[in-house]
């Protein structure tokens, strides 16, 4: 039963003042969060193995095992951030208040996960799980409704997309710089555990600040059509999996934060491994963001001509061109990087675009099924990124233990360096294939404007029978 046959009084989300412009001082504000979180994520998704196998001693498959675990429980724990998020009620909103909450308690938590005291095999383990699911569950805290906020903004589509195209170019912005610049200051502070230390002390340092500028810039604006009080858990779960446009979003978000954390976590193996050059590893970074960031711009008026299917399924086109270069000579270093440019390019527009399609499912749900939860809507999209990333990265340390990689030995075995190039090579051109299935199958960029029509029509049915009682 569409929303229009269970509409009741309440505040229209489809008024005007919420299908609004937003101003270039409010998408840079929002952005700014984006680029703090991907500071951190970066960081995380591209040096944590890492740390793990060769500063911390553990092992490459409890690396796996642990990347996978924590992510796999914290993606589960995100349903319930999503629930508290749409039970939020301050004088701030329902979302912008928790990056005033979760700033700081993120920030120290990303500071201690760089820690890695000497414990010995069993308890360094157990460190790095415990600070690991600590920094998880945090970033839960506040990236959920971070992403909640844009849907939040405005209802206006083009403008989400463009909300969500300053993010990622800031997030992406941010990810190049802590790439480039991570192991020069770990090495300018002494290298070891100490330069780990302070160089995600000054991390940590930097983030509640920035979430602070998002909080103070940005507005919520929309508000739902029908009445709800509190949404039942059970009745809220329920109406996510009547969501067809959700479940593929989901499913097509959590392929490229498989593909990202793969990519991530294996270029410091490839450079020194493959390509001989571990000092390759900024380089190959720059390889993958900086496209990125070009292609996140250049989105934009592909989006306002083609919409973002179209967008998508061209783009995904030309990865797949990219990823087959690589073919040619997997251990060129001017191949490999056309290679990771042209496939990062064609990656960007799904980048661009995420959060946006995740904002429009929430129409489409409240005109599915009458209820609004842009919590549990924007807690699946943070499931995919964890569980997709956790995987990626996992299958990582898994992969590598399986080709017999030992840590801080110079020249592995042929069976690990193997390992490394089907990660690099093959698995990404699986992941393209099926993206470009789902998003075939997605068709709500046709329907999105009839159902915001639909949406407003029952506000404005409510209103009259408001004001006729």
């Amino acid at each position: 039963m569409n929303a229009k046959h269970e509409a009741a009084p309440g505040t229209a989300s489809g008024a005007e003042g919420a299908y609004v412009k937003i101003s270039l001082k409010e998408k840079l504000g929002y952005a700014l969060g984006d680029f703090s979180t991907n500071i951190i994520w970066t960081a995380i998704s591209t040096f944590l193995a890492f740390f793990y196998t060769d500063v911390a001693g553990i092992s490459a498959a409890a690396v796996g095992t642990i990347l996978f675990v924590t992510r796999f429980l914290d993606g589960v724990a995100d349903l319930g951030v999503g629930v508290l998020v749409d039970k939020t009620k301050s004088r701030h909103g329902k979302a912008r208040p928790w990056l005033l909450w979760m700033g700081i308690p993120f920030g120290l938590s990303v500071m201690l996960l760089f820690t890695a005291p000497d414990l010995g095999p069993t308890g360094s383990i157990i460190y790095a799980f415990v600070t690991y699911l600590i920094v998880n569950l945090l970033y839960s805290a506040i990236n959920i409704p971070y992403g909640v906020l844009n849907s939040l903004m405005t209802q206006e589509p083009y403008e989400r997309s463009l909300i969500n195209i300053f993010r990622m170019v800031l997030a992406i912005s941010g990810g190049v710089m802590i790439s480039v610049a991570t192991m020069p200051v770990v090495q300018m502070f002494g290298g070891g555990r100490q330069g780990w230390i302070i160089t995600f002390v000054i991390i940590g340092l930097i983030a509640p600040f920035l979430y602070l500028i998002t909080f103070k810039t940005t507005k919520e604006r929309v508000r739902p059509t029908v009445v709800q009080k509190e949404v039942p858990l059970k009745r809220g779960v329920a109406a996510l999996f009547r969501n067809k446009y959700w479940l593929l979003i989901v499913g097509y978000s959590a392929l490229i934060f498989i593909a990202q954390g793969l990519g991530s976590a294996l270029n410091i193996y490839y450079a020194q491994y493959v390509l001989k050059n571990a000092g390759l590893v900024g380089l190959l970074a720059l390889a993958s963001l900086l496209p990125i960031v070009v292609g996140i711009i250049l989105s934009a008026p592909l989006v306002k001509k083609f919409g973002k299917r179209n967008t998508s399924l061209i783009g995904l086109a030309v990865s797949l061109i990219g990823a087959l270069l690589l073919f040619v000579d997997p251990t060129n270093l001017q191949l490999v990087l056309a290679s990771i440019v042209i496939k990062n390019l064609g990656l960007a527009p799904s980048v661009a675009i995420g959060n946006a399609l995740f904002a429009d499912t929430v129409e489409y749900g409240e005109w599915k099924t009458g209820i609004r939860t842009e919590g549990l809507i924007f807690s699946g999209g943070s499931l995919a990124s964890k569980i997709g990333s956790g995987l990626g990265g996992a299958v990582v340390g898994w992969a590598l233990a399986w080709g017999g990689y030992v840590s801080k030995l110079e020249v592995q075995p042929d069976s690990a360096v193997t390992a490394i190039k089907i990660l690099f090579m093959y698995v990404p051109i699986a992941i393209l294939a099926v993206q470009i299935l789902l998003m075939l199958l997605y068709k709500l960029d046709q329907k999105y404007p009839q159902i915001v029509e639909d949406l407003k029509a029952i506000a404005s049915e409510r209103d009259r029978e408001a004001g006729r009682n």
